[in-house]
């Protein structure tokens, strides 16, 4: 439903050009007296003030911008009314007057409005919109005392005053769509419909200023003609702009149309030296138009500093990483090129390691901001700081360390952080420049090789001692699981290889294979030994076993990755798995191909409820649930193993 304040809003905008177009009617037919015209041109124009003071008053967005140009409006009106009820009865009004002097304010008025409009427009306010400003000013300043002065003074017959008033209008007229031109191209040209509608306001109020300009100069001029109607489309169409909807603010255009109005100025002001130089005019031509080529310079100065404060952001934002703030890869390099030409420095890579756990358990979100936790705790330790990317970072110190050095284990901790569920350390690979690597792609790629030595060693060592208890302990309590699981990891390990895994992938796997039953500990031996199927509460009670073996293993820093896949190594590829019901590629890839190695070793082992399967029929029932049970991709690999394998 239509707001009541809107429809009387628009009903006053008909009636207002209802009455433009009668006043153009009237005066066309000369169907009106001149008191009958001048009061309805005087009632335009307060209407048209008055929706535009009613903006001001109702919406608090640009409202000094718009009361400066409600008020400006005003005083072209009190100009206007001092005509009506005075110098119009004057038999030779002066010139300039005390009319005058109301519609020059308008000027001045509209001028800061619509500067002040344009500021919130346009954010950040680029300083070179107000030297354009002012350029094109002196420029049509300087216009005006050299090449136009002269010719409106032999037209009008007038002193100084009166052709400088007389030019006054048509220079504030130009000033403004000067300043509207500014707007339009600091917008790229999509300004929006209120600068559209002020813009085609001051066009028709200079267009109306220069017909009557030349009119009274040649006495042609008549009160009540069809000029007359033009000056209250003005205050019409301002009126309109003020109730359109405001755009939000956005950073100036940046293209070749914003260097138009400097480079026009800057031609006309030429122009005009070469011309006053030839006919000698006055000093003021002179200077006006050396003011406006010095407002040019400063401009394109300004614009130059600009230009440098953006290569200089650019070029920082290129060599900075935006998460972490310090140095990235690119300014690395540079810095290593640099420490090769002189002295001996030591490169230190890290890498961090629970950080994937991290990022899995806690969500991408907290993983960057510990990231950003641990950036400056490394910065300082001492020499210069890097992120590389992910969870990989560099320092560059002076000097050559060695492993044991006391900044090292400082940068160690400094990357270290511990809490309730988590663990993320970093492992290290160091290299001495120049002795170690002769430049700066040999030494980050000996620095990485050393770190994931340090990493596999130390991983292998946790990792291998747990898996390797966790074995024995399955291998005392229930020996045929150990045996099964051997056969599981070996074809789960010629698995992963047949997909591309690569070492630290294909180690968890096989880690995951041989613990994938860890879990069928806490089931009791009567549903594991079973010679016949299970009931329901017997499955049940079996379908804990994954998440029994994950709570075992995710006592181990060093293998909850393996945990994860061991949970998930019972899910179905559509679905119909437990403990999750996940499906398709929501199920780790190891988890996948553990399901299909698993179950392809029990259809070839003795159960105490069933007889093996030959490989024959082995791999035809694997064939027949790729898909549902399996996934497809896995199981083609798998069959594709060994020619023992084929049906």
């Amino acid at each position: 439903m239509v707001p009541h304040s809107l429809r009387i809003r628009r009903a006053l905008f008909v009636a207002l050009f209802a009455g433009i177009a009668a006043h153009l009617g009237l005066a066309l037919l000369g169907a009106g007296d001149g008191a009958l015209l001048d009061w309805l041109y005087t009632g335009l124009e307060l209407g048209a003030v008055g929706l535009a003071a009613w903006r001001v008053v109702a919406v608090r967005g640009d409202r000094l911008a718009w009361a400066l140009i409600a008020g400006g409006l005003a005083l072209w009106t009190v100009g206007d009314l001092s005509w009506t009820l005075w110098l119009d009865h004057v038999e030779k009004p002066p010139l300039p007057n005390v009319a005058d002097g109301f519609y020059l304010g308008m000027y001045l008025a509209l001028y800061a409005g619509l500067a002040a409009l344009l500021r919130t427009r346009i954010r950040p306010w680029a300083a070179w919109l107000a030297i354009d400003g002012a350029q094109a000013g002196l420029t049509l300043a300087a216009l005006a005392a050299g090449v136009i002065f002269e010719p409106v003074r032999a037209a009008t017959a007038g002193g100084a005053a009166v052709v400088a008033t007389t030019l006054a209008y048509l220079i504030f007229d130009l000033l403004l769509l000067v300043l509207v031109l500014v707007a339009f191209v600091a917008c790229g040209w999509r300004p929006g419909r209120g600068w559209a509608l002020l813009g085609g306001g001051l066009a028709v109020c200079a267009l109306a200023d220069a017909f009557y300009v030349y009119a009274e100069s040649t006495g042609t001029y008549g009160a009540g003609g069809w000029l007359d109607a033009m000056w209250p489309l003005t205050f019409a169409l301002i009126a309109l702009a003020a109730w359109q909807p405001r755009l939000p603010a956005s950073p100036a255009h940046v293209g070749w149309s914003v260097s138009a109005v400097p480079l026009v100025c800057s031609a006309v002001s030429i122009a005009v030296l070469i011309q006053a130089g030839l006919v000698q005019r006055g000093a003021l031509t002179v200077v006006l138009a050396g003011l406006a080529l010095f407002a040019g310079m400063a401009r394109a100065l300004l614009m130059l500093r600009q230009n440098y404060a953006l290569l200089r952001s650019s070029r920082r934002d290129a060599m900075t990483d935006k998460l972490t703030e310090l140095p990235n890869r690119r300014a690395l390099i540079d810095d290593l090129h640099a420490a090769f030409r002189g002295g001996r420095h030591t490169l230190v890579f890290f890498d961090l390691d629970g950080f994937k756990d991290y990022n899995d358990a806690f969500g991408h979100p907290a993983g960057d901001a510990l990231l950003r936790r641990l950036a400056p705790a490394l910065a300082a330790v001492g020499g210069r700081a890097y992120r590389l990317g992910g969870d990989e970072f560099c320092l560059l110190v002076d000097g050559g360390l060695d492993d044991d050095a006391p900044l090292i284990g400082r940068a160690v901790g400094a990357l270290s952080e511990r809490g309730d569920g988590f663990s993320v350390t970093a492992s290290h690979g160091l290299v001495v420049l120049p002795d170690d690597a002769g430049d700066a792609t040999e030494a980050l790629r000996l620095a990485d090789a050393r770190m994931y030595a340090r990493k596999r060693r130390r991983r292998g060592g946790s990792r291998g001692q747990a898996r390797d208890l966790l074995v024995r302990v399955m291998a005392e309590r229930e020996p045929g699981l150990d045996d099964h699981a051997t056969g599981v990891a070996g074809l789960a390990g010629a698995v992963g290889r047949r997909l591309g895994l690569d070492a630290e992938a294909l180690d968890v796997l096989v880690r995951a294979a041989e613990l994938h039953d860890i879990g069928k500990l806490a089931v009791p031996d009567t549903i594991l030994h079973k010679p016949g199927p299970l009931d329901e509460t017997e499955w049940a009670l079996m379908r804990q076993h994954t998440i029994v073996g994950e709570r075992i293993l995710a006592e181990s820093d060093a293998m909850r990755p393996v945990a994860r896949i061991v949970r998930a190594s019972h899910e179905r590829w559509d679905g119909g798995g437990y403990p999750d019901a996940l499906a398709g590629e929501a199920i780790p890839l190891g988890a996948r191909i553990v399901c299909a190695c698993d179950a392809f070793d029990a259809m070839l082992s003795r159960r105490p409820y069933k007889a093996p399967m030959s490989a024959e029929d082995a791999v035809a029932e694997l064939r027949r649930c790729a898909g549902t049970h399996f996934d497809p991709r896995v199981i083609a690999e798998l069959v594709a193993l060994a020619p023992v394998l084929q049906p």
